[in-house]
This record gives C-alpha cells, structure tokens and sequence, in this order.
C-alpha cells in the first residue's frame, strides 16, 4: 500500500493579490490623467501665446508698409506711447473712425489716417481672438536714427497648476508677448 498523498495546493490569485494589483493600477491611471490635464493645459497656453505672436507680427507688417507715419518719430512717442484695449484706441489721432475700403469716390487715406484704419482692423482681430486684450506700442521719437518700435500684447490666460497637495487650480493670469520692430 502507498502512503496517502498530501493535499495539492490550490493555484491562482487570493483576493488580496488582486485588490492590491487593482489599486496599483488605479494609482497609475489617476497620475496618467493630471499628467493628460496638464498637457492639455500647456496646449492651450502655447495656442494663445502662438496667436500673439502672429498678431504681433500681423501689426509689425502693417507698419512697415505705412512707414512714413510710423517712422517719422511723432507716431506712439514714449513713455506712454499708443494703448489699446480692446478695439479702444488711446490716441485720438489713431482712434478717429477711418475706412480706406470705401466704394465710390476714392476715400482720403493719407499716412496717418491709414495707419489709424491698419490699427483699428488690427484692434478688431486681436480682440477676436485672445480674451482681455491690451496692446501698447511705443516707438523711440529720435531725430537722425532709425524710429524703433515696441508691440506689446497682454491677455488673460486661463493657468492650470498643481499645488504641493496635489489638487489642481485654475486662475486668470495676464500673459503678455512682446516684439520688437523698426518701421
């Protein structure tokens, strides 16, 4: 006669095992979400900050072309230069309604009154585009040297950010871009 043999071990998981593997991966999944949310976010500010760049630049092509306004040293003069917020221009020069598109007889668009026309369209872009801008532009009024400009855009930007707890915050933070021009 053989001796009995012992009890075969039973295979597989205990229920231990699996909520221990089932909480790994829960821990796992909820950090590949705030990474998702956080590279989301960064998207967005890219985006708006790419937008100022191209309006930026959109305002640097219109002045070059109507240079003899822009680079006669009387245009945005420092310290406080041109502001616009939203479509409100601070210059009475440049806020003065102008419209170089005008059917029938030729309208007068001069120098001056084409770069208040450029600006006013460029006013109307930007505000569609970006939220809470304002602009400044402030070109150097020196004699003999050539005039330099800045364009300066500032928006609000919706920022997320996590804090030392781990919880995350959206705020409105101004963001601006800045472009350096010579007319």
């Amino acid at each position: 006669m053989s001796a009995p043999r012992p009890a075969a071990r039973a295979g597989g998981f205990t229920m231990i095992e699996v909520l221990i593997a089932v909480i790994v991966i829960s821990i796992g999944l909820l950090g590949i979400a705030k990474m998702q949310a956080l590279a989301f976010s960064s998207t967005g500010v890219a985006s708006m900050r790419s937008i100022a760049a191209l309006e930026a630049s959109s305002l640097a092509a219109s002045m070059h072309a109507d240079r003899s306004y822009w680079a006669s040293g009387v245009a945005a003069p420092p310290p406080a230069g041109v502001t616009v917020t939203g479509t409100t221009i601070s210059d009475p020069n440049l806020s003065a309604a102008a419209n170089c598109l005008s059917t029938g007889t030729p309208p007068d668009c001069g120098t001056q009154v084409m770069a208040a026309y450029d600006l006013q369209q460029w006013a109307t872009a930007v505000q569609n585009v970006l939220p809470n801008p304002v602009s400044t532009i402030i070109c150097s009024n020196t004699v003999n040297v050539p005039v330099s400009c800045t364009i300066q855009v500032t928006w609000s930007e919706n920022l997320v950010a996590i804090n030392a707890q781990g919880t995350s915050q959206a705020t409105m933070l101004p963001s601006n871009y800045v472009l350096y021009v010579e007319p």
